[in-house]
């Protein structure tokens, strides 16, 4: 169970930033306006909680214009995928009861 522990990583304790990598995971890249859509969060919360996990380096923010207008999108980086992938086995091997 230490082991498993372990491998549970602090970053993606808070339900938003599970839920950023999530989408992640299965889109590659999302913007800040389908992520803010689809977790039904605060600008506020989102952009602090991106921050976060773009300081571990799990996710790479662009930023750029388009027509005029400032657009920004997330993109899961491989460290950010392995590391999630880990935490999610772990999180599976404990809820299934592989514990030693």
């Amino acid at each position: 169970m230490k082991e498993l522990l372990k491998q549970i990583n602090k970053s993606f304790d808070n339900k938003i930033r599970l839920a950023i990598m999530a989408v992640l995971v299965q889109k590659k890249s999302a913007t800040f306006n389908e992520l803010k859509k689809t977790l039904g969060t605060t600008d506020g919360n989102l952009s602090s909680n991106a921050t976060v996990l773009e300081e571990n380096q799990y996710i790479e923010v662009k930023k750029q214009f388009i027509k005029k207008k400032s657009n920004t999108s997330y993109h899961i980086t491989e460290q950010g995928k392995l590391s999630f992938k880990l935490h999610v086995e772990a999180l599976n091997k404990i809820i299934q009861g592989h514990i030693k």
